[in-house]
């Protein structure tokens, strides 16, 4: 058999670089903390290589400093000597490499084959899964993004930080957050009132949004993203099972623009608005907002789009409008149940994007003209559980030509429940005009 076919048959892999890193390290142990936040044990492809440096994390672990002779008699007391190739293999190891100055350097050229042999099991579990007929072809392209993603993220591995760097990093940003004054740990949503109390919406977290029907909630997301995307600038996905994307372009740009959404509608725009139309659009088109326009959409479906849009987009926070819209794999399971495994996806999501998750919800028709609680979200008690935040937005319903005529209405965004932080009421105004919420101090100018 010719090399080049030989070659195809062996999976990826570097023995002279899996060395090198093990002698590195017997060179400076003082390195290991950092390398073993980068490198984990199955990363290698020589078995007594994985031994070797497993007995490295357990001296380690035992505040042993490692060297040829500890190590020898860390491995002699497991009973693993002889798999780790012996007395004489573990003496070698120094000989492998001039320097520990490139330690990082080999670790990563371990980690690289290491990572070209994952996909190279992907592919060939993806091959066999394609074939098997009992599996459903949207289930395997769930699995197939799910485990690519996994793969792309594997680097970010857990890292042991000592006291001192827990108080130099929190003095830091302590300092940030003094100097910048509107500063917060998550991302600003606009509304200064709830990002004081949630020092903005935080990654890995469910936010639910709820309210009555036609009260508000799509009103609330885009003026929420409007603010991150088109002010601050941060990567935002919009979700819209219910609203076409026209419809949303039309919203944003009338809320940016402050040109009624009526006219915009109808067309009936004199000279100065189109001034104010084109000096919005043109705030607007870069801004890095990506709407997912699609009615009724799969809970595969939306995840998998989710995991595209944070890899390829950066997307940082995404809105989901709104959960009874979202349908499952069981189109027959009680609605209660369809809700209860949305909301845990949803909020496995969010932890596994490392991002948060903004879904709007609705409540019970028994909440009309009072002020929701958590005990009326519609469909399920699992929404409240899942969520870390739930906010429910009330206003009066607009019923006369006089409520309708003014510009200007009071409303309020009850934060019910915040797993980490206060419960309570930002009182907010609604546009109407514009189908906007602002902060009451702006809107009252």
């Amino acid at each position: 058999m010719s090399y080049e076919a030989l070659k195809d048959k062996v999976p990826p892999h570097n023995l002279e670089a899996e060395q090198a890193t093990l002698g590195a390290l017997l060179f400076d142990w003082g390195s290991i903390s950092n390398i073993i936040s980068l490198l984990q044990p199955d990363r290698f492809y020589s078995y007594q290589n994985k031994i070797i440096y497993e007995a490295m994390i357990s001296l380690f672990g035992q505040n042993i400093r490692g060297d040829t002779l500890s190590l020898i008699n860390e491995l002699t007391k497991t009973g693993k000597l002889e798999q780790a190739g012996g007395a004489a293999y573990i003496a070698a190891l120094t000989d492998t490499v001039p320097t520990s100055s490139n330690i990082e350097y080999y670790a990563n050229i371990v980690i690289d084959c290491a990572t070209r042999r994952d996909l190279i099991q992907v592919s060939s579990d993806l091959k066999a899964f394609s074939f098997d007929a009992t599996k459903e072809s949207r289930h395997i392209l769930e699995e197939a993004e799910k485990t690519i993603f996994d793969l792309t993220n594997r680097s970010q591995t857990t890292k042991i930080y000592s006291m001192q760097e827990i108080i130099n990093n929190t003095i830091k940003e302590v300092d940030k957050r003094f100097n910048e004054k509107n500063s917060f740990t998550g991302i600003p949503t606009g509304f200064a009132v709830l990002d004081t109390m949630t020092s903005g919406f935080q990654k890995s977290e469910l936010i639910i949004l709820g309210a009555r029907p036609s009260i508000g909630k799509t009103a609330m997301a885009l003026s929420m993203m409007q603010f991150i995307a088109v002010e601050k600038k941060i990567p935002c996905a919009f979700f819209s099972l219910e609203m076409s994307y026209n419809m949303i372009g039309q919203r944003l740009l009338s809320q940016e623009s402050r040109v009624p959404g009526n006219k915009i509608k109808s067309g009936l725009l004199g000279i100065p608005d189109f001034q104010k139309l084109q000096d919005a659009a043109a705030r607007c088109w870069n801004a890095p907002l990506y709407v997912v326009d699609t009615p009724n959409m799969q809970l595969l479906d939306l995840k998998a789009m989710a995991r595209r849009l944070v890899v390829e987009q950066k997307v940082e926070i995404i809105f989901i409008d709104y959960i009874g819209l979202i349908e499952t794999e069981n189109r027959n399971a009680p609605v209660y149940e369809k809700i209860s495994e949305i909301s845990k996806s949803l909020k496995a999501l969010a932890r596994e994007l490392n991002i948060p998750i903004v879904a709007l919800c609705q409540v019970a028709r028994d909440a009309e003209g009072a002020e929701p609680t958590l005990a009326q979200l519609r469909g399920s008690g699992s929404i409240e559980q899942d969520a870390d935040v739930v906010m429910f937005l009330h206003r009066e319903r607009i019923k006369t030509a006089e409520q309708e005529s003014n510009p200007v209405q009071d409303a309020k965004l009850i934060v019910a429940k915040q797993r980490n932080g206060p419960t309570g009421d930002v009182d907010i105004l609604y546009l109407a005009s514009y189908t906007k919420f602002e902060n009451k101090a702006r809107g009252e100018e």
